[in-house]
């Protein structure tokens, strides 16, 4: 067969960031949206000499929606799992279940062909080698402050909170990430965050921020009010069908791929190089005790971060080397 740049991207995926040996049985998840990525990894898998299983879900509604129960139980049967849906599943029981039974997994949420290419040829081993050293020097950390010229001034705790480095080399048992990646991240410590951010990127479930930004006003630990026109309202909707642990502070994280830029699709828009992410919602995966169905990144452009008063971000310049 002829191998595209698709093929080539899947084939990365497989063999060096999953690092899948001829022994271990694949699984694709994917949904009809997302099909042309989903059996182009299938099709690749089995062409290496894999034995693969690929299925077909319908698209999810919201990021952080559980999956089928059937799909779940599939998940732990599998020594490789990939994900590309056109919702996110790394934050669901489906996949924290999967990966406690030593599934590795890489999950691609809104993933496109172009993404997919773009991403998958990436430094993976200087993103992982980057990831590494700023999860070092968060975990050192008592306090992050990010503030941005737009107007971003929040300050919490993450005293305590381990931090995960999206490396994007996923070799060891019931390890899980993104694919393409490149972040560092934690769960700040409930109720602890005050202030406001202004989201300036890109919103998950509303792509690219065009025209007006969303600004969102935080008190111990919660969202409490959220302004930016129609884009502002859709997102309160989105919220609200959860309940009032949907506007929780769940995530911090800062991108780590300088290959990666921002195009919409908030599974590559997280990663970009000279950007910091906050989310709402679930953060029982990163060992935050809120567990509910929904999880919600926005990515600040240009920011400035502190720790324990610290510089080490200055207006999207990473200081950590």
């Amino acid at each position: 067969m002829k191998i595209t740049k698709l093929d080539n991207a899947c084939r990365i995926a497989i063999k060096d960031c999953m690092g899948a040996k001829l022994t271990e049985k694949i699984l694709i998840i994917s949904d009809y949206d997302k099909s042309e990525i989903g059996f182009a990894l299938h099709k690749n898998a089995v062409a290496l000499g894999y034995e693969s299983r690929y299925v077909e879900i319908k698209p999810g509604k919201i990021n952080g929606e559980e999956p089928p129960a059937e799909i779940a139980e599939m998940m732990k049967l599998f020594d490789v799992v990939f994900c590309p849906l056109t919702k996110s599943v790394t934050h669901t029981n489906a996949r924290r279940n999967a990966s406690a039974q030593g599934a590795r997994i890489a999950t691609f949420p809104g993933i496109t062909k172009d993404v997919m290419i773009r991403g998958m040829n990436a430094d993976y081993k200087y993103i992982s080698k980057l990831s590494l050293k700023v999860k070092d020097v968060l975990e050192k950390g008592k306090k992050i402050r990010v503030t941005s010229k737009l107007g971003t001034d929040i300050s919490f705790s993450i005293e305590g909170r381990k931090s995960f480095a999206s490396k994007g080399l996923f070799h060891a048992k019931g390890e899980s990430g993104n694919l393409p990646t490149g972040e560092t991240y934690l769960a700040p410590v409930e109720g602890t965050s005050n202030g406001r951010f202004i989201v300036d990127g890109s919103m998950a479930g509303l792509g690219l921020i065009e025209n007006i930004n969303l600004d969102f006003d935080v008190k111990d630990g919660y969202v409490t009010k959220i302004t930016g026109g129609a884009i502002a309202k859709k997102l309160v909707k989105m919220l609200d069908n959860v309940g009032k642990d949907a506007y929780n502070i769940a995530e911090f994280g800062i991108g780590t791929n300088p290959s990666a830029k921002l195009s919409g699709v908030l599974l590559e828009d997280e990663k970009v190089m000279g950007t910091i992410h906050i989310a709402l919602g679930d953060n029982k995966s990163m060992g935050g005790n809120v567990n509910v169905p929904i999880h919600l990144d926005g990515v600040v452009k240009k920011p400035t971060v502190y720790l324990d008063d610290k510089l080490i971000m200055i207006e999207g310049k990473l200081l950590i080397k």
